[in-house]
């Protein structure tokens, strides 16, 4: 087991300015969706996990996920720290089934769910594009319409 690099007080100062919302990558894609027209609401209590951002007339919910808190496979999201490891890999996959399970409720009851990725911020033309295609109205395509009989003059 290796010992942490901080002390504990180090450690416990360092933690306590890990935010859980108005993080640098959800303002961004904040700005992202209000650049494209949409409004929204912020961090609703009434809905499972507390969606960072809510869509509610277009039913959409969206989370802003930091890639190494819940275990994204990139190569971020694989890192696991040497201190502590044991800790840090229940921790990670407690955030990964309690966010499949918000998922699965929040579909349940009706709602799209759109997680947007830390490490997917850096491609900010794709992002605007799944967010642009998130916003998109989702209604049924229409029939080809049917070719009318032709009128002869006799």
């Amino acid at each position: 087991m290796t010992t942490d690099v901080f002390s504990p007080e180090k450690r416990s100062a360092v933690m306590r300015r890990v935010k859980g919302r108005d993080t640098a990558p959800e303002l961004k894609v904040r700005r992202m969706l209000w650049r494209l027209g949409a409004r929204y609401r912020l961090h609703r209590k009434d809905l499972p996990g507390r969606p960072d951002i809510v869509l509610a007339g277009r039913r959409l919910a969206i989370f802003v996920h930091g890639c190494f808190w819940h275990g994204h496979d990139c190569a971020r999201g694989a890192r696991v720290p040497k201190a502590n490891r044991d800790y840090w890999l229940g921790k990670v996959g407690r955030n990964r089934a309690r966010d499949a399970a918000t998922l699965a409720q929040l579909e349940a009851m009706g709602w799209r769910v759109l997680v947007v990725w830390e490490c997917g911020l850096k491609d900010e033309a794709g992002l605007e594009a799944a967010l642009a295609a998130a916003l998109a109205p989702k209604t049924p395509p229409r029939p080809a319409p049917s070719p009318r009989p032709s009128r002869s003059s006799a």
